[in-house]
């Protein structure tokens, strides 16, 4: 933009040498009817997220490129201990992935992909939630990039 408004300047008579193009950190200094580029201060982008202001750290601002750009699938499943079997779920949460109306299929065979790998565990002797989610985020994660070429 900056470019663009030199041009237009030069197009209604402004001479190069009028122009100042800045750079974060230039001091353009006005004095005595002369504009001069008189030094730098360090200078970089302040970011503010709500009411703080410069406190987005860079792993935050990573994490939103990458949802931004990904989006983000997640499985909820409730499970009882006690009773070894699912309580509720398993329920398939996507924002930013696929378009839901159009991946009905989709989710409803990731569904179907929990729900077995869950029962295999649940009916086991010895519960290790451990593997299970392990187990679940690698079948998912191989089964969503077939389907979609996008990683998870």
């Amino acid at each position: 933009m900056l470019i663009a408004h030199s041009k237009l300047a030069q197009q209604v008579g402004l001479q190069k040498s009028q122009i100042f193009i800045a750079d974060k950190g230039d001091i353009v200094e006005y004095k005595n009817d002369k504009m001069r580029m008189s030094g730098r201060v360090q200078a970089g982008n302040i970011l503010i997220d709500g009411i703080g202001v410069g406190d987005v750290g860079n792993i935050v601002l990573r994490d939103r490129k990458l949802l931004s750009q990904d989006g983000i699938f997640t499985v909820v499943i409730t499970l009882s201990r006690r009773q070894k079997k699912i309580a509720a779920g398993p329920e398939i949460v996507s924002r930013g992935f696929v378009y839901v109306r159009e991946s009905e299929e989709l989710l409803e065979e990731s569904r179907k992909l929990v729900h077995k790998i869950v029962e295999k565990y649940v009916n086991k002797d010895t519960f290790e939630w451990t593997n299970i989610k392990q187990e679940i985020r690698d079948t998912l994660s191989s089964y969503l990039f077939q389907q979609t070429k996008k990683d998870q």
